[in-house]
């Protein structure tokens, strides 16, 4: 299920379109930073207890409860980045042979049906963050509503980038990677 190439007008310089695209490049850019540290952090220290635990017979006991909270960090950050690439799994079939003003519109039910999934999740994970931020973790002591926080600033930020899909037209067709708005 490819995406197919999005033929897309250059907007004029200074217009919120370009404006939009280039903050969701830096926001892109900067999550995915973000997941990279977290991965790099996380294989430092699953090696590091490795090689310590069968080499050494002793090891960092934080680093298995850290490894699982930035495990959680990098899925939901991710979900973030598919959201923003439209790369998220969907199928097709029926969409792309109907006419084009019911494909926009089955576009904006899908989108609002997301955006209803979204406020689920941010009401589910705003709960459990709050339940269990008095809880710390056994070893490491942090509180285990950070693990929860993960969920929520997610929810948090796709139902941002769905709500601007709703609001602006342009923002529900992705763009494709060969195509580059002038800078």
């Amino acid at each position: 299920m490819s995406r197919p190439a999005q033929a897309t007008v250059r907007p004029p310089q200074g217009s919120l379109q370009t404006m939009l695209c280039r903050l969701s490049r830096l926001a892109e850019s900067t999550l995915n930073l973000l997941m990279v540290l977290a991965l790099v952090a996380m294989i430092a220290l699953v090696f590091t207890n490795v090689v310590l635990r069968y080499g050494f017979n002793s090891g960092i006991s934080i680093s298995v409860e850290l490894s699982r909270f930035l495990f959680a960090w990098v899925i939901f950050l991710g979900t973030v980045v598919g959201l923003m690439r439209h790369e998220h799994l969907r199928v097709t079939t029926l969409s792309d042979r109907l006419p084009q003003k019911l494909q926009g519109l089955l576009q904006r039910l899908v989108t609002l049906a997301m955006l209803g999934c979204c406020l689920m999740l941010i009401k589910g994970s705003y709960a459990q963050t709050r339940l269990n931020w008095s809880d710390l973790s056994p070893i490491s002591g942090i509180p285990v509503g950070v693990f929860y926080l993960a969920a929520l600033v997610a929810g948090v930020l796709m139902a941002l980038i769905l709500i601007l899909r709703l609001l602006m037209p342009f923002s529900l067709q992705p763009i494709s990677h060969h195509q580059e708005i002038a800078p």
